[in-house]
Order: structure tokens, then sequence, then C-alpha cells
């Protein structure tokens, strides 16, 4: 699949610059991500040795805690398929289609610090057997951004939305922020438009699940492409939120997201926490 990187020429412009920072940032994530299915080591020189903070509570933290992982994949089973990545400021953000200890759908967020890489999140939630009630798998449709200069406004739309809707609650704004049936949805269980995501949370119900956000952690954006990092519960777990979002003409129109219950603390590898 296409991956969203963006293009950039010479010059002294600092917009010009901040974007060919962004581009070679998000290429070295790509290959980091990567050399886990191709086991290519130049990547890892992307990561800042004496500084790297790890999120993912199931591996231990630095470099030496992403190597012993890596030494526990039987050998040729990765499989690695960045499908969109996009850049804010000192973070690349990616979207990827996985097989790692399973076949799984993973976003990854990725600081940089004086060009180097040194904290790393991430949500993965296992891949669906089948695509959901519209078709849709977890990972298709559109790669690449636009609207640049919207970015910070449509960073505002999308975190306003998950203040309004999922953390408090006021189902009657939901209108103002999503464009009806036009909606796309990529939740495995949930099926396109308002009236997919009204007849999943009935379902849901009935079922005497419980669906709850109640903070968000991080906003980052690349023109029309938001992702939301959140914390809530979800059946009764301390629970973990990515939502990818994308912005159409100041309505929300196409939504991705990962669910991950977060472990007990007598099963975390680091103490660094999961946000």
């Amino acid at each position: 699949m296409t991956i969203a990187l963006t293009a950039c020429a010479g010059g002294a412009d600092p917009v010009q610059q901040e974007s060919e920072v962004s581009a070679i940032q998000k290429k070295q994530v790509v290959e980091l991500l990567k050399s886990i299915e191709t086991g290519d080591p130049k990547p890892v020189s992307y990561i800042n040795p004496d500084k790297y903070i790890q999120h993912n509570l199931a591996v231990g933290d630095g470099l030496a805690g992403f190597g012993a992982v890596l030494q526990q994949l039987p050998k040729g089973s990765a499989k690695v398929n960045t499908v969109r990545v996009f850049g804010d400021g000192d973070f690349v953000f990616a979207h990827t289609d996985y097989n790692f200890f399973g076949p799984k759908i993973g976003f990854d967020i990725f600081r940089f610090e004086n060009g180097k890489i040194v904290e790393h999140w991430d949500n993965l939630q296992e891949t669906p057997a089948s695509p959901n009630p519209s078709g849709n798998t977890m990972i298709d449709g559109p790669t690449a951004s636009k609207d640049l200069e919207k970015t910070a406004q449509n960073k505002e739309l999308v975190r306003s939305f998950v203040d309004d809707i999922l953390v408090n609650g006021r189902m009657e704004k939901l209108g103002s922020y999503i464009e009806g049936e036009n909606y796309i949805q990529h939740n495995p269980q949930i099926g396109n438009g308002l009236s997919g995501l009204a007849t999943a949370l009935q379902a849901m119900a009935k079922q005497g699940i419980t669906m709850k956000y109640d903070r968000i952690h991080r906003v980052l954006g690349e023109g029309n492409f938001v992702l939301i990092v959140s914390e809530g519960s979800f059946a009764g777990k301390w629970t973990s939120f990515y939502d990818l979002f994308r912005v159409e003409n100041g309505k929300i129109v196409e939504h991705w997201d990962t669910i991950e219950a977060i472990p007990p603390q007598s099963e975390w590898k680091n103490r660094n926490g999961k946000f």
C-alpha cells in the first residue's frame, strides 16, 4: 500500500525545512518498523542508545528491552506493513498491519529529540478474521494527508468531539461532528454511518458491555488526519484507546481505532506507564 510521506525539496524556508525533517523522521520510523520483519540492523541506529523510553508494558525499557523482544520472535515469523505515517513536530505516528506474535493492527508513536528516537508508545489489537458489518478492514482507506494548513483546527475539532461525545456522553452534539451516513467506520464491530454506531451501541448494551473514555492523553495531527490517545475502560477492564480520524470540510468522515487492555502493574516489564 502507499505510505503517506511528504515530498520535500531543498530550500531555506523554515516551514519547508520543518517538512524536510518530518519526511526524514517518517522514513526512519517506517524503516525501523520494517526491520522487525527483515532483521536489518541499520534502523536501530535511529534510536538514541542512551535514552529510549519504552511505554509498551510488555517490553523492557531501553534498547536492551527492544532487542530482547526481537530475539524471542521465531525466525521469519514477523511481517510488517506500515500503511500510514504522519508527523507532528517531534512526533511521528504510524498505522501498521503486523504479524508479530500473531496478526495485529497497531498504532505506534515515536518522539524524536536532537534527530534521534528517544521515546515510544503503541497500542495493538488482534486482527479480526473478517471485515466489519460494512465490509471495511481495520487498515484500509485513504493514506495521504492533505489540508496541512488546517492541522491545528482539525486537532481541536477532534479533541472536542472525543471530549464531548466519548468522555462526557453529550450525544445530542453527535450530528455537529460527524457527517451522518457518509461516516466511514473501520472498527471491526461497527458499521458505517450514525446508524451503524447506534446499532453497535445497542448490541453492546444488550450484552452488558460498557465502554467509557475517562481522559485524553495526547492529540497528534497532520492535515486532515488526527490521532487521539485516551484512557478509560472497556468491558470492565482498564483500557487504552487509540482513535484515528479523517476530517473533511469541518466534519469527521472516517475513523480507525485500536483498543488494548492495560495489564496490572505486577505484569509490567517497565515502569514508564502506558501513556
